[in-house]
């Protein structure tokens, strides 16, 4: 395949913008308004005028753009300004959500954010894709349903952080009831938000703005990407998505027009977060931690958790320093800092002054920083940072910091996703299941390329923001084993009736009995409404078990497996979880198709080769109108 960009390299928009030596224009002026990242002077000689330049430019925009500073005066909304980590947290992530025990554990999610990052400030709770589209339930249904929601926002609450919900504007395609407006200042009133990130979004406009500051006084919007300037009025954050600084650290431009204003730092698909860390520290702003990338894991090294854990401590204690001093950025350091790769910005208050560095070398660096300042730490660690200050008296906040060392381990934390094994089954299989002979088979498996992958790995490793062709494009993988014994299939899902009479002979309840069988009459229609434990209940006491993918799809290939009415996606004995995620193969389709956005799950009939990867969710959220199962049972050789 031909591709007309290359995916490890930077795309323009998000390449750092060069600001024009000597007076600005007022064409100039208006296209710095443009920027992401103000790019940073080669020769020191030129960086006095870069800053005077920065500075007209701000001072410039602000006025043209009528800038009050109003919304970052909210009692509501200060909170924003400190928040230094986000997370982006998938709701079932199984450090957030216990499967077993069926409940949220936040206490664990937490500790684990204490331990590795020095605690965050903030999550996004993320909710509805990729699961979305599988049935018609829309972004609201995906948390209004969940169970202990508001619980779990109080539990945040109650540990300190902020707590935001997650706007899908291009939720278009399933369940309609009131408008997204309506919807979305109800939920946040409701559960008690304190933010909204905006995906997909780079703003909300005024009107949304006003609605949702009626629900909730102080309400923080975070916008995805390049927030515009006139927005940072009433946006109080931004997602700094895919940033690309200059080879000479350069100045985020929004928050350099509103030092309040807090961006957060992240290249989800990247194993290397030196980048985009060491531009935070320079600039005074936040991060997003991010491991668990839509299913997928892409974990972060102990060296860059440990940046993290370094910086947004130090930040902390001198917030004031950072909010309200005079920044110099690219500041003057000793002689030969440069020439190794060190970089700093100044931070002027009183009789404190504050040196935030980096090293972008790959060598430490323990020389002279600027003459006569302490090192709040061992020197500047390469691909690390470090700080300095200089003050008339020691502060009280230096006294406090903790041991604060550096990790060089950059090895990228692997984790594999495990196949939870079926059981054999027993019984006696159906008159007419197809059966799969046993031996050697290789399968080609069509998809779709979404953000969750496949079985294995991140899809986009150390890519910029994936695009089509790479982006929701078809493609196939190859899957081969070996059945040890035949395999019959059923060739009919199992239909309401069927597991009527299996509730009636057993007294079967789940254990979560969220959503289980809702809203199902017609008794020959495929049965809905179950998640993976009930059909294995039912299939075990058929004797059986629930088909692998592989013997599903061997024997959909027959061409002897028969669809009911509606046509449901069905359930399958693939299981897996890599200790953050779990997910399962659906196989089949269904006659529900989700339209308006390729961020849908794909809906259709689907032949026996295609393949979606679910990711599941607790609570019985994995039930739902178009998913269903058929059974398989274990043959003997000479049943063959």
């Amino acid at each position: 395949m031909t591709y007309t960009f290359d995916p490890l390299v930077p795309r323009p928009i998000d390449r750092p913008t060069e600001v024009p030596p000597g007076p600005l224009t007022e064409d100039q002026l208006v296209a710095l308004d443009e920027a992401k990242i103000f790019a940073g002077p080669a020769d020191p000689a030129d960086r006095p005028a870069w800053r005077e330049r920065l500075r007209e430019w701000r001072a410039d925009a602000r006025r043209r753009h009528g800038y009050t500073g109003a919304a970052y005066e909210r009692p509501g909304a200060a909170w924003a300004a400190r928040c230094r980590t986000v997370a982006q947290v998938w709701l079932w992530d199984e450090l957030l959500y216990d499967f077993e025990q069926g409940r949220f554990t936040p206490e664990r999610f937490l500790a684990d954010a204490r331990e590795r990052f020095a605690g965050l400030d903030a999550v996004v709770l993320w909710h509805a894709y990729p699961v979305i589209g599988l049935d018609d339930r829309n972004q609201w249904d995906f948390y209004r349903d969940v169970p202990g929601l508001t619980d779990l926002v109080r539990q945040f609450h109650d540990a300190g952080l902020g707590v935001f919900v997650d706007y899908n504007p291009w939720d278009v395609g399933t369940r309609r009831a009131g408008d997204d407006l309506e919807e979305l200042a109800s939920l946040v009133a409701d559960v008690g938000a304190d933010g909204v990130f905006l995906d997909t979004l780079k703003k909300a406009e005024p009107e949304f703005v006003e609605a949702l500051e009626r629900a909730k006084p102080g309400i923080v919007l975070e916008g995805e990407s390049k927030l515009p300037v006139e927005r940072i009025e009433d946006h109080a954050s931004s997602w700094a998505q895919f940033f690309a600084d200059s080879p000479v650290p350069g100045v985020l431009r929004a928050h350099w027009y509103e030092r309040r204003h807090m961006q957060h730092h992240v290249r989800r698909w990247h194993r290397d977060h030196t980048e985009e860390l060491q531009s935070a520290w320079l600039n005074g702003v936040g991060v997003m931690v991010w491991e668990v990338v839509f299913g997928v894991w892409v974990g972060w090294s102990r060296r860059d958790a440990a940046t993290v854990r370094r910086m947004v401590t130090v930040q902390r204690a001198a917030e004031d320093l950072l909010l309200h001093g005079e920044w110099t950025p690219l500041a003057e350091l000793a002689p030969g800092a440069e020439e190794a790769g060190v970089y700093g910005s100044r931070w002027d208050l009183g009789d404190q002054t504050l040196w935030t560095v980096v090293n972008r070398s790959d060598q430490d660096y323990t020389g002279p920083v600027a003459p006569g300042i302490p090192l709040l730490g061992p020197g500047v660690p390469a691909r690390g940072i470090a700080a300095f200050l200089r003050a008339g008296t020691e502060p009280e906040w230096v006294k406090e910091l903790p041991e604060l060392p550096h990790d060089p381990d950059a090895r990228f934390p692997h984790r594999l996703a495990v196949r939870k094994q079926p059981a054999r089954s027993t019984g006696t299989p159906d008159p007419d299941a197809v059966v799969v002979p046993a031996g050697p088979y290789v399968l080609t498996v069509r998809y779709r390329a979404r953000e969750t992958g496949m079985y294995q790995g991140a899809p986009y490793v150390d890519e910029w923001k994936p695009l089509p062709p790479r982006l929701h494009d078809a493609r196939t993988l190859q899957r081969d084993g070996v059945l040890a014994n035949p395999v019959a299939v059923a060739a009919t899902e199992v239909t309401n009736a069927q597991f009527t009479e299996f509730l009636e002979r057993t007294g079967y309840r789940p254990a979560q009995p969220h959503r289980f069988l809702a809203w199902n009459t017609d008794a020959d229609a495929p049965v809905t409404y179950v998640d993976l434990d009930d059909a294995r209940a039912y299939c075990a006491w058929r004797g059986g078990r629930l088909p692998t993918e592989d013997e599903w799809q061997l024997a959909g290939e027959t061409g002897l497996l028969r669809r009911g009415e509606p046509a449901v996606w069905n359930w399958t004995e693939s299981e897996h979880s890599d200790g953050r995620t779990r997910f399962v193969m659906l196989k089949g389709g269904s006659d529900y198709r989700a339209e308006g956005s390729d961020w849908y799950v794909e809906g259709g009939r689907r032949d026996p080769d295609y393949s979606v990867k679910l990711l599941l969710p607790g609570l019985g959220l994995a039930r739902g109108a178009t998913v269903g199962f058929r059974c398989a049972w274990d043959l003997p050789e000479v049943t063959a």
